[in-house]
C-alpha cells in the first residue's frame, strides 16, 4: 500500500498525455498547428527555466558533463510527434491515436532489441513480442471498425510516431545522463521551437499571423492547459521514475492514456462505440503482455 501514491501518480501522468495532446489539438484547429506548438513550447522553456533557476538556488550548481553536439537536436523528434499527433487526432479520433501511437511504441522496443540504437544491446527476435504485438494489432483494426473515420494512412502515420516517441526517448536519454533531466527537457523544447519556426516561418508566415486574432476568443486552459501539463508530464515522470518497477510504470502510462482517450473521444469529439472500446482493451492486453516480456529480459 505504501506504493499506491506512485501508482496513483503513474496513472495521472498518463492521462495528462492524452489530455495534453488533445488541448494541443483544440488549439491547432481554433487557430492553427503553427501558433499552437509555438504557444506550447514557449511556455514549456519559461516554466522549465523558473524551475532551474529556483533549483540552482535552493540547491546549488548542478554538476554537468560536457555532451557531444549531435545530442542538442532531441526537438526535431518532438516536432514530428505533434504534428503528427494533430494529424492522427482530427482524423480518427484521440482513443485510436493513442492506440496506434503505444503500439509503434511497442514495434519501436522489438527494433531496437534487433537492431540497437544509439550503442542499445542487441536481442535475439521475441516470438512472444511478435505475437503479443500482433494482439495490439488485431486491437487497433477492431478499433478502426467503430470510432472515427477509418483510413490506412493516418494508422501508420499513429504507429510511425509512436516508433518515433520512442527513439526520442532513447535519444534525449543520453543527453540527460550527461545534463540532468531537466536540461535535457528544456534544450528538447527549445531545439523544437527553434525547428519549429524554421520551418512554419518558411512555409506558412501568414498562418501565424491570421491565427493569432482568434486567441482573444479562446479560454485559459485551451491556449496554456497544453503547454502547462507537458511540464507536469516531465515533473510527474522524474519523480515516479525508479519509485516502483518499470513494467508497472509502462503498464499503467499506457493503460491511463488509451482509456483516457476513449473518454475524451466521448466528452469532446462524440466519438465512442463497443467496438472502440473492446479493441482499445486488446491493445492493452498486448501491450501488458509486452511489457512483461520486456520485464523479463531486463531481468
Amino acid at each position: 500500500m505504501h506504493n499506491f501514491g506512485n501508482y496513483l501518480v503513474a496513472l495521472s501522468i498518463g492521462s495528462l498525455i492524452s489530455v495534453m495532446v488533445v488541448l494541443n489539438t483544440i488549439l491547432g484547429q481554433e487557430t492553427s498547428m503553427a501558433l499552437s506548438f509555438i504557444i506550447n513550447h514557449l511556455i514549456g522553456i519559461v516554466v522549465i527555466t523558473l524551475i532551474l533557476i529556483v533549483l540552482r538556488f535552493t540547491k546549488g550548481k548542478p554538476t554537468r558533463q560536457k555532451a557531444p553536439w549531435y545530442l542538442y537536436g532531441g526537438g526535431i523528434f518532438g516536432f514530428l510527434i505533434l504534428n503528427s499527433n494533430y494529424i492522427t487526432i482530427i482524423n480518427i479520433g484521440a482513443s485510436l491515436s493513442m492506440a496506434t501511437a503505444v503500439f509503434g511504441q511497442s514495434l519501436g522496443s522489438l527494433l531496437f532489441d534487433l537492431f540497437g540504437f544509439m550503442g542499445a544491446k542487441t536481442y535475439k527476435l521475441n516470438k512472444r513480442k511478435v505475437i503479443l504485438l500482433a494482439i495490439s494489432l488485431i486491437g487497433i483494426i477492431i478499433m478502426s471498425l467503430g470510432g472515427g473515420a477509418y483510413s490506412i494512412l493516418y494508422i501508420i502515420i499513429g504507429i510511425a510516431t509512436g516508433v518515433i516517441t520512442m527513439i526520442q526517448m532513447v535519444y534525449n536519454a543520453k543527453l540527460a545522463r550527461l545534463k540532468g533531466n531537466l536540461f535535457s527537457a528544456r534544450n528538447n523544447v527549445l531545439s523544437g521551437l527553434i525547428v519549429a519556426l524554421i520551418v512554419y516561418l518558411f512555409f506558412s508566415p501568414s498562418d501565424i499571423i491570421n491565427s493569432a486574432t482568434n486567441l482573444k476568443n479562446l479560454s485559459f486552459s485551451i491556449i496554456y492547459g497544453g503547454g502547462l501539463l507537458a511540464i507536469l508530464v516531465v515533473v510527474g515522470s522524474n519523480f515516479v521514475i525508479g519509485r516502483i518497477p518499470t513494467l508497472y510504470n509502462a503498464l499503467l502510462l499506457s493503460s491511463a492514456q488509451i482509456l483516457t482517450s476513449v473518454v475524451l473521444d466521448f466528452v469532446m469529439f462524440d466519438i465512442f462505440s463497443i467496438t472502440l472500446l473492446v479493441g482499445s482493451l486488446i491493445v492493452l492486453l498486448g501491450t501488458a503482455g509486452s511489457i512483461i516480456v520486456e520485464e523479463v529480459k531486463e531481468s
